[in-house]
């Protein structure tokens, strides 16, 4: 009797994990709330309740410790003496604790301590980043963990081969990438291809194409140029975009010239209810996931050790982006490439939006703390930019290349050109359609 009761009980459990939990994490992520007058996302009212408790002195040494840890980090781990690509993010994450300082202090030349520079980067950016990334990543376990979006990708299994030239277990990667971090996406897509499931091609399309910043990265973004009032028509339209650029990106050189084999190729599809093999594949990673609390505490680890990885060099590289930006020509030099496409547009601050999407080179945020005062057409697509063009020196880059993917800098270089360009391309049309 015991028996029959555990069978009958366990799919009722499953389908109130992968009904009850995700429905609990869309809501989080997607669902606009109001509270005292501001409308926004739960996660970000949950971000603007922890940094008033702290306050602003408690909020910059969380972050301070936060940077420090970072730094410290690679020491302990032994990690900086893998390459030499390692060892330069050390020097810059070193970088990152002194410009920390300074920031927390005030001290240093007037020149860092303009309200466009050091407080700017620590205040807006970092303190921002250093709170959500942890949160975020807590409720990220509602999202990702219990077959929501296996079942997504059951569902749009037929579209990755014609449209985007991957294999349909790609379409898993693609989204939790996007929705996860692409941290995690490049470990998975890595792991994937070392075991010869993805030849080169399709590895190398998933790590430039769909490894993004996280839901909870373009928060920061959409905060900083004051886009949180559309904040699903910037997630979805940003997310369109992102996989129509993929898609052209795919059929273009670099990408479309390396090499197609792998050892093991999937199967074909199986046939019959799409649907109803979503919903049963929802339902056995639902049944099979750790529980709530082991989810909640290996997500909240992860997202502390992103956190103190991402928030020194932030520091350093950001910094130094944005005093490239303001006192050399170089973005400027850089900016008229892009320059054709605003100008096609008519954009109004048209050389200004060139000059920030070259920024998202060295940084990603660079573009959106360089537009934050800027219309809305092109806040709008500097925003779509720092997240669609998904390359950029300050972490993506050096994490593919600390895989075994077929991919050198130059190549990244490439691809990053390609992807900003048609990314504003597309962008800016769009913008105008949704202005106020």
């Amino acid at each position: 009797m015991n028996q029959v009761t555990e069978q009958s009980s366990a799919p009722g459990k499953a389908v109130g994990r992968l009904l009850g939990l995700s429905a609990i994490g869309i809501f989080i992520f997607f669902i606009p709330i109001s509270l005292q007058g501001k409308t926004s996302i739960p996660l970000d009212h949950m971000v603007g309740w922890l940094r008033g408790a702290l306050g602003e002195a408690g909020a910059g040494w969380y972050a301070m410790a936060m940077i420090l840890a970072g730094a410290v980090y690679p020491l302990i781990t032994g990690r900086w003496k893998q390459s030499l690509t390692d060892r330069v993010f050390l020097l810059l994450k070193w970088l990152g604790v002194v410009a920390g300082i300074l920031a927390l202090t005030g001290a240093g030349p007037a020149a860092l301590q303009t309200p466009d520079m050091l407080p700017f980067l620590f205040n807006k950016l970092v303190i921002s980043v250093g709170l959500i990334v942890p949160i975020g990543s807590v409720f990220l376990a509602f999202l990702v963990g219990y077959g929501l979006l296996e079942a997504i990708g059951i569902l749009v299994q037929k579209l990755m081969q014609p449209i985007w030239r991957t294999p349909g277990r790609s379409a898993i990667d693609a989204v939790a990438s996007f929705v996860g971090s692409y941290s995690i996406g490049l470990l998975i897509t890595n792991r994937v291809y070392v075991s010869g499931h993805y030849s080169a091609r399709e590895a190398a399309i998933i790590a430039t194409g769909f490894s993004t910043v996280s839901a909870t990265f373009m928060i920061i973004v959409a905060k900083t140029l004051g886009l949180m009032a559309i904040w699903n028509q910037y997630f979805w339209l940003t997310l369109l975009i992102t996989f129509v650029v993929t898609a052209i990106t795919v059929r273009l050189p670099p990408l479309s010239r390396l090499d197609n084999q792998a050892q093991h190729r999937e199967p074909a599809c199986e046939n019959g209810n799409r649907l109803g093999i979503a919903w049963q594949s929802g339902l056995e990673i639902a049944e099979q996931a750790p529980s709530l609390g082991k989810n909640v505490v290996d997500n909240f680890k992860d997202g502390l050790v992103m956190t103190i990885s991402i928030l020194p060099s932030i520091m350093s590289v950001g910094l130094i982006g944005l005093l490239v930006a303001k006192y050399t020509p170089m973005f400027d030099w850089l900016g008229y490439l892009f320059y054709p496409v605003t100008w096609l547009w008519g954009v109004e601050d048209g050389m200004l939006l060139s000059k920030a999407t070259a920024s998202g080179l060295a940084e990603m945020f660079l573009p959106a703390l360089l537009m934050a005062e800027a219309d809305f057409v092109a806040r709008f697509a500097a925003g779509v930019v720092c997240v669609s063009s998904i390359l950029f020196f300050s972490a993506s880059i050096p994490c593919i290349l600390a895989t075994r993917l077929p991919l050198k800098v130059g190549t990244l270089v490439l691809v990053w050109f390609i992807r900003a360009f048609l990314s504003l391309l597309l962008a800016i049309p769009v913008a105008m359609l949704i202005a106020p």
